[in-house]
């Protein structure tokens, strides 16, 4: 069984199958931030949608980050460092692409087991 979260026309924010949770892109709900804060921003979300999944960022089996700039990899990196659980870092990729829209700077895309 597949369970779908937030369904919308074009995506849905999450889904669940055999007790793997994928996330959609997140990204900042405030553009105007720096990179910095719009990685809190990200990660904030993250942490919401794992929780609603029965799951937390411990049980991260992936992450995807694409930067818009990738001059802003040390500010990403550094909210990154704080946010993620010693012993379980994630295998990750980070790569820069331009975003769908201008203003956001960093969007991350996580697999998580449930």
């Amino acid at each position: 069984m597949i369970q779908r979260f937030d369904v919308g026309a074009r995506m849905s924010e999450m889904a669940v199958h055999n007790g793997v949770v994928y996330l959609a892109g997140q990204v900042a709900s405030d553009g105007t931030a720096d990179a910095a804060g719009q990685t809190r921003q990200v990660l904030d979300a993250i942490d919401a949608l794992l929780k609603r999944a029965g799951s937390d960022k411990s049980r991260i089996l992936r992450a995807q980050i694409f930067l818009a700039d990738i001059t802003d990899f040390p500010a990403m990196n550094a909210v990154w460092d704080g946010w993620v659980v010693a012993g379980h870092t994630p295998p990750r990729a980070t790569v820069q692409a331009a975003l769908a829209r201008p203003a956001w700077k960093v969007e991350i895309v996580v697999t998580a087991a449930v």
